[in-house]
């Protein structure tokens, strides 16, 4: 597929003509596949966008029968394009000219087919086509007109624009009522934020006044100053008599001690004397 030929090969009426193989089908009807470099017929798992498959469903993938691309006596079909005509025209394909069945669609491409200017009509110059049946009138059918500028197309246009300067300005006047309201909570919260702190200091500004306020004087001030000076004789007795307690305890616990040590100094001096009576009686007897 997609080698040229020279069309002696198929006979004297073809002489001169360069062909273009282009397909062909074998013959049980299975289609040649560009690319597949065998002669024969092979199975391949095919997907979407393969050709000579066409899925179903979305995702699906199936095992199909191809040809391969290469010329074979198998085949049955072959389908040829011609690239160069030869010295003999072919009845039916050569020898007639047809007419541009469809024309261009676009409006700068029919200005440029037929050399129009801006000011010429367009639809005019659309190329129709001629339906003819039997039995029935006969009718023309013409392209519809791609990017034509009518007035009804110009006036579409100033409304667009009107609705989009419309919403452009709803945008711009909501956007600044939404900036207003944010200065205002702006300024409110700051508004609430210095009495907050003119109020703290305020009461922080009392409590040291009422801390560093000066004594009282007269007979209340008397009063206030002897009921902390008895409080304080009282809680003086109270101190001094625990005091009294202890040294009385003290004594108590003293004398014991003192009567204790003496019995220990005469039982050491008992021990020591019958060591030292028999020495002396021992020198007077010497004596």
């Amino acid at each position: 597929m997609g080698q040229e030929v020279e069309g002696d090969i198929l006979g004297d009426e073809f002489k001169g003509y360069i062909f273009k193989i282009t397909g062909g089908n074998d013959k049980d009807g299975f289609s040649m596949k560009q690319g597949v470099l065998v002669q024969g017929r092979v199975r391949l798992l095919m997907a979407k966008g393969a050709k000579c498959y066409r899925p179903r469903r979305a995702g699906e993938r199936k095992r199909k029968s191809v040809r391969g691309c290469i010329v074979g006596a198998d085949l049955s079909v072959i389908a040829l394009a011609i690239v160069k005509i030869g010295e003999q025209p072919i009845a039916g394909l050569t020898d007639t000219k047809l007419p541009k069945r469809l024309g261009p669609k676009r409006a700068t491409r029919i200005r440029k087919l037929f050399a129009l200017t801006k000011d010429d009509d367009v639809r005019r110059f659309v190329i129709r086509r001629k339906i003819e049946k039997e039995g029935k009138p006969i009718r023309y059918k013409a392209p519809k007109i791609q990017r034509l500028v009518t007035d009804a197309r110009l006036r579409r246009k100033r409304v667009y624009k009107a609705h989009k300067k419309a919403r452009w300005e709803r945008t711009r006047k909501a956007v600044a009522d939404y900036h207003k309201v944010v200065e205002e909570y702006r300024k409110k919260k700051a508004a609430q934020h210095k009495e907050e702190v003119a109020h703290k200091k305020e009461a922080k500004r009392a409590s040291l006044d009422k801390t560093n306020a000066p004594a009282t004087t007269g007979k209340d001030a008397g009063k206030k100053a002897a009921a902390p000076a008895q409080k304080g004789a009282a809680t003086q007795g109270k101190t001094a008599a625990p005091a009294q307690k202890g040294a009385a305890t003290q004594g108590k616990t003293a004398a014991p001690t003192q009567q204790k040590a003496a019995p220990t100094k005469q039982a050491a001096t008992q021990q020591k004397a019958p060591t030292t009576q028999p020495a002396k009686t021992q020198a007077a007897k010497k004596k």
